[in-house]
């Protein structure tokens, strides 16, 4: 086990170094963009498993924490010094500020359950994108506003590292939380919530803590979301943003934290060149119609999720290998 733990993390940190190499031997802007996009919404996927994978709700109203993260980052940078700085200050205030919503909101809707919850969180997210769309002297409404990033970030480059030293830095992170006697709380509220109070655990405040940290996580990804597009609108609210998450951690693997990353990876590589293939095959120009498709392919063959079918796949190939030695031992232990 321990080999194998320290080959993953070889295999982590391999890929990690290439990646934080690749804008100082490739010159292309649009894939400097394109991965800075896939680490954003990286950062995102990861907040929602934390939800999903590994406490078992189903949250319509993740959109929310990013949306916070966005506008608070954003009006900051319009409104004082473009400064990193400002930038750094921003994303704290925007923290907290999402951790506090996250745990009121936490605090009122964690003790409904399954589709109640889901249902409650969406209406909560729908009342913050109302206020964003009314509130047009803070926010401009549907109709957004441009602001200054930090002079730093003049260099794609720049930006790029940071958000990828951002994405390591959460990884890291959620990964300690999970495996952490906290995280193990989580896994058994997923599995059995009933067992797991019988056993003398506040399940509720177990889903608070995993919530706050969500709306935390989710809150860093908006606004590096909005650094990275100089521009934000109420589109970060919406219910899109949710179901982007929502997708890129099926299609990467529930619970698995890697699983997330990779359906980031696929989710926008696939948009990029399904809307690109538009401008050459007018067939493509619904390109969300074949979208919609490898979504469903993807549930159909890969259940479990990308990375929770290869490691079940490892799993069962390993079950196999042990019956296949304990049997015929058994065997002769019987024939004696």
């Amino acid at each position: 086990m321990s080999s194998k733990f320290q080959l993953n993390n070889v295999l982590i940190l391999v890929i990690i170094a290439a990646l934080a190499i690749f804008p100082f031997i490739s010159d292309s802007r649009t894939w400097t963009i394109l991965l800075t996009q896939i680490f954003i919404f990286s950062i995102l996927a990861m907040s929602y498993d934390i939800l999903l994978g590994y406490t078992g709700i189903v949250s319509f109203g993740h959109a929310m924490f990013f949306g916070m993260g966005a506008y608070t980052t954003a009006i900051m940078l319009n409104h004082f010094e473009t400064s990193l700085s400002t930038f750094f200050i921003s994303i704290i205030v925007g923290m907290i500020i999402a951790g506090a919503i996250s745990f009121l909101v936490g605090l009122l809707t964690l003790r409904l359950k399954s589709h109640f919850f889901a249902m409650l969180t969406l209406a909560v997210s729908g009342l913050f994108l109302v206020l964003a769309e009314k509130w047009r002297t803070l926010t401009h409404g549907n109709d957004g506003f441009t602001f200054r990033a930090p002079e730093f970030f003049k260099d794609r480059m720049m930006f790029y590292l940071l958000v990828l030293a951002c994405l390591v830095l959460v990884y890291f992170f959620l990964r300690r939380f999970v495996e952490s006697p906290l995280g193990r709380v989580l896994i058994a509220v997923r599995e059995n919530e009933q067992r797991t109070k019988s056993l003398g655990y506040q399940t509720l405040h177990y889903k608070i803590i995993a919530s706050v940290i969500a709306g935390i996580v989710a809150s860093l990804a908006g606004s590096l979301y909005a650094v990275s597009l100089r521009f934000v609108n109420t589109s970060v609210l919406t219910m899109d943003i949710t179901l982007d998450a929502l997708l890129m951690t099926i299609i990467g693997g529930v619970g698995t934290l890697i699983g997330p990353i990779i359906g980031a990876g696929v989710i926008e590589l696939a948009q990029h060149y399904l809307s690109g293939l538009a401008k050459e095959y007018p067939i493509f120009e619904r390109w969300i119609i074949f979208f919609g498709i490898l979504y469903i392919l993807a549930v159909i063959f890969f259940p479990r999720g990308i990375v929770g079918t290869i490691q079940y796949a490892f799993w069962k190939r390993k079950n196999k290998v042990i019956t296949g030695t304990i049997r015929p031992s058994r065997r002769k232990a019987e024939a004696k």
